[in-house]
């Protein structure tokens, strides 16, 4: 396989995205993004369907540009780079799933065409040092089917083949957006494997969007979308709300629930270093 220099570190700062409709109307998809992932971390994205987690995905691959606010790959500013140099980091240092395997395949190529045309924009030498097409294909489980035409494989094979053409350059970055969503269980246990093994080989920084808990729960670092927003955190089982620039905190789901828009809330320090929250008609805290 390609190896390149491992993973890549990606920085958001204060990152808004709008879009406009077919109506004419402006909408805001994402406001005040401030994220840091580490060169190698793998992180899932969570969210309901409009919170932002499939825009700041493309917004990481260089696919778009955001409205406002930086994005950096290592030290390098892709949210300010030319169109031409941003093209040549999309080809070689980022690798972008689109939702749907065939979205990211030639229906008409075979397993080993396409991986052949995911490679065009490395080197002659870069080629002869990546593993070969057969090799890889027997990785992700098609060995089989080096020859057979897209268009006439499954889902899964889909899939599979779509994650050995995103991983054949060598990637710093890969970037799914659902990769899973249309698999049966089996097949999605698969190639969220196939992704976890795949990137221990390549050290690379993986980032994965997905609305399957199931998924999430493989990846040391979970990043739930609320509004636009990174809203909440899990780490190493633990899970943590995030404060905003602006000083805004989204409440846990429950909480929520409990606690609806407009209801006043007091924050009381104690000598011990810890804050009590409450309702302000609570006679007694959360802490």
């Amino acid at each position: 396989m390609a190896q390149r220099e491992g993973g890549v570190a990606v920085r958001c700062q204060g990152v808004v995205h709008l879009y406009r409709t077919f109506e004419g109307h402006d909408v805001v998809a994402l406001q005040g993004v401030d994220l840091e992932i580490e060169p190698g971390e793998r992180v899932a994205f969570l969210g309901p369907s409009g919170s932002g987690k499939s825009t700041l995905l493309t917004l990481l691959g260089g696919i778009q540009r955001p409205s406002a606010g930086r994005i950096f790959l290592g030290e390098e500013e892709i949210s300010r780079m030319g169109e031409r140099y941003l093209a040549r980091i999309r080809s070689r240092r980022v690798s972008t799933m689109l939702q749907g395997a065939t979205r990211n395949l030639l229906p008409y190529a075979t397993a080993r065409q396409n991986l052949a045309y995911a490679r065009l924009a490395l080197s002659a030498e870069e080629r002869r040092e990546a593993m070969s097409g057969a090799e890889l294909l027997d990785r992700v489980g098609l060995g089989g089917a080096i020859d057979q035409v897209v268009a006439t494989m499954s889902g899964g094979q889909r899939q599979r083949l779509a994650l050995a053409c995103a991983v054949s350059t060598g990637p710093q970055l890969l970037l799914a957006d659902e990769p899973t969503s249309q698999l049966s269980h089996a097949d999605r246990d698969e190639v969220v494997e196939l992704i976890h093994h795949l990137g221990d080989d390549l050290g690379t920084t993986i980032v994965v969007v997905t609305h399957q808990p199931e998924v999430a729960a493989t990846f040391p670092r979970t990043i739930t979308m609320k509004g636009g927003r990174v809203g909440a955190e899990g780490r190493d089982g633990s899970d943590y709300a995030v404060v905003g620039a602006d000083g805004m905190l989204h409440l846990p789901a429950q909480l929520a629930v409990e606690w609806p828009a407009g209801t006043l809330v007091r924050f009381e320090p104690t000598d011990g270093g810890r804050l009590v929250v409450s309702r302000a008609d609570d006679t007694e805290g959360l802490r």
